[in-house]
């Protein structure tokens, strides 16, 4: 798991990462690092407390100006004994090599190791692990698996996806100054760009374009932010260059990973928030443990569950088939989103409450959902009031960023075994909610399911444009009023949760029949919208 910052490396730690990648801004391809030579410290040792491995990154491509930084940077290095140094130059793996030969040399995937041939030359240089490329399908890893027996293997699973080779980007030095393999890019990919078209006389007219004009035309991006700046777009025989990928996500595929008998599964994200980490890592230790225990009847759907609910630009295999399809692309849309949102984080547990720091706004009504590292089952909670941890004020909404400390009381918690709750609730425990989204957002989510369904072989082309057309006329509108997925303070009827603290829920009568199917649920399971012979009433709304 990526570790941007010393509570991330805890929080990956803690909710199931084997490993954890980590680095100081000035050699590891990530100037934003938040990340001290003294966290470094602590963080290795903190890891290593729970049987963990740390690998510091050491992944830039460097210039001259940076060859003076190495002796005292490796030395620094060799102190405080990573578990691995992860190097894509040739230069500095032989500068590391001859200066550290203590030090475990992995190979960065910015090195594009795309062949089992490359493999084998560096394994020959002295390196332990290869991460390789994301442009590496299944059938060729497999046949790096075969040919390369005695070398640990890397492969990305989780993440943004370049649309450049594996890193190697000019976008963002040619567009903003900022090296994308020094650490600086600016994701000039992911910029909203619209496309003109001008005569070659050099005037400018709305044309339909057919076969037998297009010759007449040339195509320019404009970019949202520098009008009347047009830069010239080509299209060959295999379509335009669509430049804003999706995220990888390998899940529905992750057994074809284990059963190869690959070393290492790598998530992309050293720039992703606490929440990000904590479910990524939460959902692929879970995934990953049941395979082994039981691989002939695993399935990936619970798992994607919880994958959909943090933010992200829509999933896709990538290049696992061997070949991208158009569904590895965002046409309609390139922000990140997701329908839950970070809530806050369990700081401290007391004798009577747990002391809650939240990350976003909260507000009388919000579900909150306590995800916890270990274990299964969440926990919902619906808040009526927030008491203020230090005055005991009581407040109807809490501001993440402005003083967002609240005590939950252990009391809340009527429908829990409260003897237990304290061990399943552990500090540093990650919080979500439900998001508020406009139409436009739902229906992106919309969208994005109907895609991944198809690129899993199923659903239909005709649903698929469905969805893409409702997205499209909803953009159109833009219309900023947020709705809620579901009901919130419960005027407008029971949402089905069951959360702890709905009064309407847990003592109307119309809710009888409903409260007897949830006894037989796991905690915080929803209802099956689709259930027959019950009352719609009595079942969810």
């Amino acid at each position: 798991m990526p570790a941007g910052s010393l509570e991330k490396l805890k929080v990956a730690v803690l909710y199931g990462a084997d490993a954890v990648y980590l680095g100081t801004p000035d050699l590891s391809l990530r100037t934003k690092s938040e990340f001290t030579l003294e966290e470094v410290v602590e963080g290795i040792e903190f890891a290593h407390r729970y049987g963990k491995r740390v690998y510091l990154t050491l992944n830039l491509f460097s210039h001259n100006k940076d060859i003076d930084k190495l002796p005292d940077y490796v030395d620094t290095v060799r102190k405080v004994q990573p578990d691995g140094l992860i190097v894509a130059d040739p230069g500095v793996f032989m500068f590391v090599k001859e200066r550290a030969p203590e030090l475990e040399l992995h190979v960065s995937t910015q090195a594009n190791v795309c062949s089992w041939q490359s493999v084998q030359f560096w394994q020959d240089q002295g390196a332990s692990l290869c991460v390789l490329g994301r442009e590496v399908s299944f059938d060729e890893l497999t046949e790096i698996r075969e040919k390369c027996p005695d070398i640990k293997l890397e492969t990305f699973v989780h993440g943004a996806m370049c649309m450049t080779y594996s890193g190697r980007c000019l976008l963002s030095n040619f567009m903003a100054e900022r090296g994308a393999n020094q650490g600086a890019c600016a994701n000039s990919c992911r910029w909203k760009y619209k496309v003109h078209m001008r005569l070659k006389d050099g005037t400018s007219k709305e044309l339909p374009l057919t076969e037998e004009n297009l010759e007449l035309f040339e195509f320019l991006l404009e970019e949202e932010m520098r009008p009347g700046e047009f830069m010239p777009i080509e299209e060959d025989d295999r379509g335009s260059y669509i430049l804003n990928a999706k995220d990888l996500c390998i899940m529905p595929k992750l057994d074809d990973l284990l059963r190869i008998g690959v070393d290492s599964l790598k998530v992309e994200g050293r720039g992703k928030s606490i929440y990000y980490v904590a479910v990524v890592a939460r959902a692929y230790r879970r995934a990953i443990d049941d395979w082994y225990r039981d691989p002939e009847s695993w399935s990936a759907d619970d798992y994607m569950d919880e994958l959909l609910t943090i933010p992200n630009r829509g999933y896709t295999y990538a290049f696992h088939e061997g070949r991208l399809t158009n569904h590895s692309h965002g046409y309609e849309n390139t922000a990140t989103l997701g329908a839950w949102e970070y809530a806050g984080m369990v700081q401290s547990v007391e004798d009577d409450a747990f002391i809650v720091e939240g990350k976003n706004k909260l507000e009388a009504g919000d579900v909150i959902e306590f995800v916890p590292p270990h274990g299964r089952e969440t926990i919902l909670l619906r808040m009526y009031e927030f008491e203020h941890a230090r005055t005991g004020e009581i407040k109807s909404v809490i501001n993440g960023g402005h003083d967002p400390f609240f005590r939950v009381p252990f009391a809340l918690f009527d429908q829990e075994d409260l003897t237990t709750l304290k061990d399943r609730i552990p500090p540093m425990t990650v919080l979500r909610k439900e998001r508020s989204l406009t139409q436009e957002q739902w229906d992106r989510l919309k969208l994005d399911k109907a895609t991944a369904i198809l690129e899993a072989g199923n659903g239909s082309e005709e649903d698929y444009t469905t969805k893409r057309d409702a997205l499209r006329e909803s953009q159109a509108i833009r219309d900023t009023s947020l709705k809620a997925k579901t009901p919130r303070i419960g005027m407008e009827g029971c949402c089905g949760k069951g959360c702890n603290g709905c009064l309407m829920f847990w003592h109307d009568p119309s809710y009888a029949r409903a409260r007897e199917l949830l006894a037989e649920k796991k905690p915080g399971e929803m209802f099956d919208r689709n259930m027959k012979d019950e009352p719609a009433e009595q079942v969810s709304a």
